[in-house]
């Protein structure tokens, strides 16, 4: 688990404190090293540096990186995982020095695929995953992707194919951003990265922003600067560096085709077994490990299933406002299995203390308190470095509650000429008149989020700015087929792919922390994928099957907990404490003299909070300044 950061500049050499910066501005990620290497395209000249964070060793070396110029750089922020030793560092090269990788994240499979490897006459020189891609890529080429089971961002520079390719795992696990104009393209796992370069400037994207009050998140490819994008889950971006010519392709892509002769409980053994296998690859790690339990079905059966390869696994639970049950459950749970537990208490005071901070870290508006910051912290407090997670089970097993009413969605769709029939402006009838504007699974999908409503996106930004706006969404839509499948493959891509493991990373990365998704290995998916729709989605339980599998190794009492969101209540915070007020009424006044917003239709809703819904559109108005402050005021 690291942080890449790299550069190609198509028409000159560019100084390198342009990674130099880059690197730096993702330190969090990877405190315990960092490389570089440059090239020189006439010249054909390349080189390894070290930095001022290497490790000792690693500056003895490689020179340390001072002011060169050169048209093509790579830079790497190292958290040692697997294979402690300098021989894990990167930039890594080949033999030949032709093929240089960096890479985040980490590959579960390796280890199978080293042993292919080795039969076919490849040596190895450490034992680390990296490496193990470096090889795969000069054995099978970009045909190598498709056969890595784990999270990842990684950037090859091919120089003997005069190629950059940059790739990104099945499910967007592991973040990667870029830039691309005409003077270049720029690359890096965070934002804050990108803006460092200095053919990087910072812009609003209101195509961007307008997505993201929508749906709580940006839609990926865009965010929300402007000719800033993520590079979408399971695909490649290749550049040729004789013609500056960018391609892209898929590696791979979620199948909905339903195998139909399996038996449930045939179904059931299965993703039991596999569920075993990849946690049993997930807890390999050459530092300590944790499993984090939110008191649910999810993370409480990954503890579980845990013991077994790890006896002395540890496990615990953030405390916070309201989750007194999460918490019990969970200490239960973990005296049942016979396991070691901690509880972190986080108390208002804390999360006030840090508040500011934790949501500038995260790179766009957002419409909620992240516990994950927490979590992290407290795994780094406890040096735990690796941490496994639930996340990823409720979109894989239709685990969210706005799932049991697409059946009824689905029949009330049949009167959404009633919006026409609607001519009266109060908030009740904005609400039914938006319920009968969903025509699509995409915007059943859309409404299933706490956010604002298109119309509300239209009454609050400024008239001249929402003019310029494309609000046609259609080229966000899949395949939108009139049944779960369809509800589905909406969860996995922007739920899941644009939002959660999005969060989850900057969450986790911001203290140097991984985590790790056992529910998101690739046989997993794919199986659960091909099962028929009635076991996964029944309308009236969520996660239905899950809760099958789970019920050999789960105490009743969890079984049976109803499913609940592991976040901050924000409502309780915005009603109860005054510094939030008062922190929420300066963001508000700062957010109206920039003239994006209209300040009557602010003061309105800031004067009018009574349900969910409108402590959600206030939070997103102040995240947006915080935003703003963070990443445009110099």
């Amino acid at each position: 688990m690291c942080g890449i950061s790299g550069y190609y500049s198509f028409h000159k050499s560019i100084s390198s404190k342009n990674i130099v910066e880059m690197n730096q501005a993702i330190r969090h990620r990877g405190p315990d090293d960092e490389g570089f290497w440059l090239y020189e395209k006439d010249k054909k000249k390349s080189q390894s540096f070290s930095g001022d964070d290497s490790t000792e060793p690693v500056k003895v070396q490689f020179p340390l990186l001072k002011d060169e110029y050169s048209e093509i750089a790579l830079g790497f922020r190292r958290l040692s995982i697997i294979d402690l030793s300098e021989r894990g560092h990167q930039p890594m090269l080949s033999e030949d020095e032709q093929v240089i990788i960096t890479f985040n994240g980490e590959i579960y499979n390796f280890k199978k695929i080293k042993r292919e490897l080795e039969k076919l006459g490849h040596l190895f020189r450490s034992s680390s995953d990296t490496e193990v891609i470096l090889k795969s890529y000069q054995e099978w080429g970009n045909s190598m992707f498709a056969r890595l089971d784990g999270m990842f961002a990684i950037c090859i520079a091919d120089l003997a194919r005069q190629k950059i390719i940059l790739g990104r795992d099945r499910v967007g696990m592991k973040p990667l951003f870029y830039h691309r104009s005409g003077q270049g393209l720029v690359w890096a796992s965070e934002i804050k990265g990108l803006l460092k370069n200095e053919l990087v400037k910072a812009e609003i994207n209101w195509n961007g922003v307008y997505t993201n009050f929508l749906f709580q998140t940006t839609l990926a490819p865009e965010t929300c600067f402007n000719n800033i994008f993520s590079l979408e889950p399971a695909s490649l971006m290749i550049v040729d560096l004789t013609n500056q010519t960018i391609t892209n392709e898929k590696f791979w892509n979620l199948s909905l085709k339903t195998d139909e002769k399996i038996i449930e409980a045939e179904a059931v053994k299965e993703i039991d077994e596999l569920l075993s296998e990849s946690i049993s690859e997930q807890l390999y790690a050459d530092v300590p490990v944790a499993v984090m339990m939110s008191g649910g079905i999810d993370s409480t059966l990954i503890a579980s299933k845990s013991k077994p390869f790890n006896g002395n696994i540890n496990t615990y639970t953030v405390s916070y406002a309201f989750s007194e049950e999460e918490v019990e459950n969970a200490s239960l749970a973990a005296s049942h299995f016979g396991v070691s537990h901690d509880i972190s208490h986080v108390n208002d005071e804390e999360v006030l203390e840090e508040l500011k901070e934790n949501i500038q870290h995260f790179e766009e508006p957002y419409s909620s308190l992240e516990v994950l910051i927490n979590a992290a912290k407290y795994a780094h407090e406890k040096g735990f470095k690796v941490v496994l997670s639930g996340n990823g089970a409720d979109e894989l097993f239709a685990g969210y509650s706005h799932t049991m009413k697409l059946k009824k969605w689905l029949f009330m769709r049949n009167f959404n000429a009633i919006r026409h029939l609607i001519f009266t402006n109060d908030s009740f009838s904005a609400r039914v008149k938006n319920y009968f504007s969903q025509d699509d699974m995409f915007d059943f999908f859309r409404q299933s989020q706490v956010s604002m409503t298109p119309g509300e996106v239209k009454r609050i930004i400024s008239d001249d700015i929402f003019q310029k706006i494309n609000t046609d969404l259609s080229g966000y839509h899949l395949s939108d087929s009139k049944d779960y499948k369809g509800y589905f493959e909406y969860d996995m891509k922007y739920s899941l792919s644009s939002h959660h493991v999005f969060r989850d990373d900057l969450s986790a990365m911001k203290y140097g922390v991984e985590f790790r998704y056992p529910y998101l290995s690739n046989d997993l998916i794919d199986y659960v994928a091909s099962l028929p729709e009635t076991f996964r989605f029944n309308g009236v339980q969520n996660k239905p099957l899950l809760r099958k599998v789970a019920e050999k190794y789960l105490p009743s009492g969890i079984l049976k907990m109803s499913k609940r969101g592991f976040s901050f209540p924000l409502n309780y915070f915005i009603k109860n404490e005054k510094k939030m007020q008062a922190f929420i009424t300066e963001a508000l006044e700062s957010l109206k003299k920039r003239e994006f917003f209209k300040p009557e239709v602010m003061d309105e809703w800031w004067n009018h909070l009574e349900n969910e819904y409108d402590w959600v559109k206030i939070w997103q108005l102040v995240t947006f300044e915080l935003w703003y402050q963070k990443y445009f005021e110099k």
